[in-house]
């Protein structure tokens, strides 16, 4: 009797925590996960095919789904809807892992702060602006981008904002990636600064959008700059899982 008792608190807890918890970004996490999985992308859908085959749906399904500039620029209402779409759309295995991992690690706490509602606007809202800025600069370029990265960047420069003084374990190439903790405001701070430099030396053709990623940062900065400038009383800032950067 006793071990079904705890068995059935163990349940109910469990329970009580997957309500009380950030669902929002595990919602994210597990829809951007299911998304790709059964994408042209993944290689787990046989339906696609192999070789040549696969190559032309996955082709296909970046340029149904993923943002077009030269598109998005002449207003075509189809093209419009894309850079909501395209922030659930990956373009290999590492990608959407990198992405993932940034979510949960920096999207609890940010949740936790702004409410279930009031993080999931957040996070679409800033991340239709991330890729429209990429668009806007862009204007004239056929290049497919996808990814939720510009989102993820807004989640990034709300968590600076918010919880300046938390700590993040993180790993650096060049300090032999050992795992050092650091404030969130250094660790940030200097996430930006390389994607500026980054920016400012990526050419015009695939690749990384740093563009959308630092439009997606200051858009988020901004956003928790507006809505929390007037922490309420009494509130401290938290501290954060420790993960990988």
């Amino acid at each position: 009797m006793i071990s079904r008792w705890v068995s059935a608190e163990a349940v109910r807890g469990a329970l009580r925590s997957a309500v009380s918890g950030p669902s929002v970004t595990y919602g994210l996490i597990a829809l951007c996960c299911a998304v790709f999985a059964v994408s042209p992308v993944s290689g787990l859908n046989p339906a696609y095919g192999i070789g040549d085959e696969v190559l032309a749906a996955q082709s296909a399904y970046f340029e149904r789904w993923g943002v077009i500039p030269a598109e998005l620029m002449s207003a075509d209402p189809r093209a419009l809807l894309t850079p909501l779409t395209a922030l659930f759309i990956h373009g290999s295995w590492l990608h959407l892992l990198g992405n993932m991992l940034f979510l949960y690690v920096f999207g609890a706490m940010t949740e936790e702060r702004m409410g279930r509602l009031g993080f999931a606007l957040f996070y679409l809202a800033t991340g239709y602006v991330a890729l429209l800025a990429f668009a806007v600069a862009n204007a004239e370029s056929a290049q497919t981008l996808v990814g939720a990265s510009g989102a993820i960047s807004a989640v990034l420069g709300a968590f600076l904002f918010l919880f300046p003084r938390a700590r993040v374990t993180s790993l650096f190439p060049f300090l032999l990636f050992l795992p050092l903790r650091f404030p969130a405001w250094a660790v940030l701070v200097f996430w930006f600064a390389l994607q500026w430099v980054a920016a400012q030396n990526a050419g015009s053709g695939p690749g990384v959008a740093y563009l959308a990623h630092l439009a997606g940062f200051s858009a988020g900065f901004l956003w928790a700059w507006a809505r929390f400038r007037r922490p309420a009383p009494g509130a401290s800032p938290g501290r954060s899982r420790p993960a990988g950067e």
